[in-house]
């Protein structure tokens, strides 16, 4: 058996290489409410043991406190082929698997990147850079640079203010008053080959109230405004309201809720009811959207879209998509306290694909399978986006970044030494400083949260995540990372990670999974296990099946409760020990029963424990033999019991677990004597 020799230098690192770090550019990403990202391009730390610490303050205060240090990425490589399975002749003309032109070949920069999370928003902070290597630093090892947090998108105060009312209306009405949204949007409406000729009525900062009714289009009544009873809502043929005014930050065009009752957009089975992609810095609030199969299309890769979009406290019911935008100009959305409804089976779990995948798993037999009626809630590509306090039910997946490929701009496929750093800092439309949090999410054929298609500075925190068919958080390519994935509760799923397409730079840290960790045999770079449980419940699955193609992937104080029928319960599959880095050979496989075996061999999880389910004061293992039931929130309660095996066994993690609160930090997401986090829709 292969022993880790932790003493050993990586032998791909020649006397000649140049292993001292040279400082390069640095970049500050886009703040977001509650977190702030960066970058610091290098050249040179061959042997990969340069350390950037990071400390930050609020501007004004005296001490400094430290964050998580950034990750330090080095060339990795991401490969996706499409499809990810081998072709048949029912693909027609897509070339063969792995084909040059079928996939993305992409190597990282060389360069550290990380962010500095739960910070207060539209608030000052002094940020501190110490970059050091025991091989020497040429250059300056020091930045510090003051970034301000965005502030919570509102309406603006002194813009002028236009009213809808329903047609069914009675009584007085607030002047000016309209009949719809288009017609307070526009000059004027009009359902005809006409209909555009109005330029837009609203300018920045102005505020559409929408008053209590049902605004329901009927898009066939052609010409239905010049008739004595009108009818529809002033939408063209489509069913969907196109609004192309833009608004700005501090001034975005307002359509909310007036406050005196429900307010719904039906839209009457159109396939787009609200299309923003011309129109940027919009803000919808306290609306009830149903009956259509994207509720807002806000961008599509190639074509257009838009930026700054806030949708918040709406409700959404028998929709296809919620909110869509694969375009990757996109920034700065803000999706909060909403609650998306799809169209999947309410009753009972359900997944996609091949009828008989689950056999293996399930003694009662597989998981149904059913078609797709509702993709996703929210999907998003761009940059500075924040997805939280949303409730997702009966979808195919409840929250995604979109997987999009090498970013428009960004440098052709390839390794980055082909080219010099300045094309990597040609930023183009990257993929960065994207955040997902405090969302409960439920019911999902597929996955909870997809990464899919990030680059840099993913921020998946506090998630409750239960019942989905397939997989829970996914990172199905991963374009450097961090992918931050912090304090996720993850139940009743078969796999609670998925690592596809070969993504580097993905963090765990403090999450709850009662589920294996991986899927086995998929390929990753750069990842980082900490303070997590994670929970068998399937027969035969091992917990840990770890495969990673680069020798400084670790994985360190969990808590582990193995499937006792497994073959084994633990693996850690990469190169050779003393090779950094190895992606065209393949990993030595190790597989082992124990905890203490898989350690000694590895030097992996030498702090790690061995749990079970009464650590918690209230969660059971899923039944098996219904694996298809809904279980719900109020059934669980993952608090820790003050006195088990999971508390105070985990290390410490700044900016991620200082407030712990006894002798050392609690393992899994929720810490004793903390309160829970407040998981969806705030009131």
């Amino acid at each position: 058996m292969e022993t880790k020799n932790l003493s050993k230098s990586f032998r791909d690192v020649s006397p000649d290489d140049d292993n001292s770090v040279r400082p390069g550019k640095f970049v500050i990403e886009s703040p977001t409410l509650i977190n702030l990202g960066f970058e610091w391009y290098i050249e040179g730390d061959a042997n990969h043991d340069a350390t950037v610490q990071v400390l930050y303050r609020k501007k004004g205060d005296a001490a400094w406190k430290h964050a998580l240090p950034l990750l330090r990425i080095q060339n990795e490589q991401s490969i996706y082929a499409f499809p990810p399975t081998k072709v048949t002749d029912d693909w027609g003309d897509i070339p063969p698997y792995g084909a040059t032109n079928n996939r993305i070949d992409y190597a990282t920069p060389n360069l550290f990147a990380g962010s500095i999370l739960d910070l207060e928003c539209d608030t000052d902070y002094e940020c501190k850079f110490l970059m050091s290597d025991p091989d020497g630093v040429k250059g300056e090892p020091q930045k510090v640079v003051t970034v301000r947090t965005r502030p919570e998108p509102k309406p603006y105060a002194s813009g002028k203010a236009y009213h809808v009312y329903p047609r069914q209306h009675k009584g007085p009405k607030e002047q000016p008053a309209f009949v719809n949204l288009m017609a307070a949007y526009y000059i004027g409406w009009c359902v005809a080959d006409w209909g555009n000729i109005a330029p837009p009525r609203v300018q920045p900062g102005d505020t559409i109230l929408i008053h209590a009714g049902v605004y329901k289009e009927d898009w066939t009544a052609y010409g239905s405004d010049l008739n004595l009873k009108p009818m529809g809502e002033g939408a063209h043929f489509e069913g969907t309201y196109f609004l192309t005014q833009s608004g700005t930050p501090e001034k975005p065009i307002a359509i909310k809720a007036a406050g005196d009752g429900e307010v719904i957009f039906d839209g009457n089975g159109a396939f787009n009811l609200f299309n923003v992609m011309a129109g940027n810095y919009h803000y919808f609030e306290g609306l009830t959207i149903q009956n259509t199969d994207i509720a807002f299309w806000v961008g599509h890769k190639k074509l257009t879209g838009s930026s700054g979009l806030t949708v918040k406290k709406c409700r959404f019911a028998n929709i296809g998509k919620g909110i869509h935008t694969d375009w990757s100009g996109s920034k700065n959305f803000y999706i909060a306290d909403n609650v998306f409804i799809g169209r999947h089976n309410p009753y009972h779990l359900e997944r996609w694909g091949d009828p008989e995948a689950s056999n293996r798993l399930f003694p009662a037999g597989p998981f149904p399978v059913a078609p797709c009626l509702s993709e996703y809630a929210v999907k998003v590509a761009g940059s500075g986006h924040v997805i939280c306090h949303n409730y997702v039910a009966n979808f195919h997946d409840g929250i995604d970044h979109a997987t999009y490929g090498v970013p428009d701009g960004y440098p052709a496929y390839g390794h980055p030494e082909a080219y010099p750093v300045e094309e990597v800092l040609k930023r183009g439309r990257m993929f960065v400083a994207n955040d997902i949090y405090n969302n409960v999410i439920t019911n999902v054929h597929d996955d909870f949260i997809e990464a899919d298609g990030s680059m840099y500075n993913t921020r998946i925190l506090r998630n409750f995540c239960i019942n989905a068919g397939t997989h829970g958080l996914s990172s199905q390519i991963i374009l450097g990372g961090p992918v931050y994935f912090i304090r996720n509760i993850v139940y009743h799923v078969p796999t609670a990670t998925k690592h596809h397409a070969d993504p580097t730079g993905i963090i765990y840290y403090h999450n709850t999974f009662v589920a294996k960790a991986f899927d086995a045999n998929l390929d990753s770079s750069n990842y980082h296990f900490r303070n997590n449980l994670i929970l068998a419940w399937l027969p035969s699955e091992p917990i840990f099946d770890a495969t990673t193609y680069t020798n400084y992937t670790s994985s360190d104080y969990n808590g582990f409760c193995p499937e006792p029928a497994a073959p084994y319960a633990f693996s850690w599959n990469s190169p050779p020990f003393d090779v950094q880095k190895d992606y065209s050979k393949p990993r030595v496989q190790r597989h082992f029963k124990t905890l203490a075996e898989y350690s000694h061999a590895t030097g992996q999880d030498k702090h790690s424990v061995l749990i079970d389910y009464d650590i918690f004061l209230n969660v059971k293992r899923p039944d098996l033999y219904n694996a298809i039931r809904i279980c719900k929130a109020e059934e669980l309660d993952f608090r820790l019991k003050p006195s088990c095996s999971a508390v105070d066994a985990g290390c410490f993690l700044p900016n991620v677990n200082d407030a712990f609160t006894g002798e050392a930090p609690d393992l899994g997401a929720l810490e004793v004597g903390q309160p829970v986090p407040v998981y969806g829709p705030r009131p």
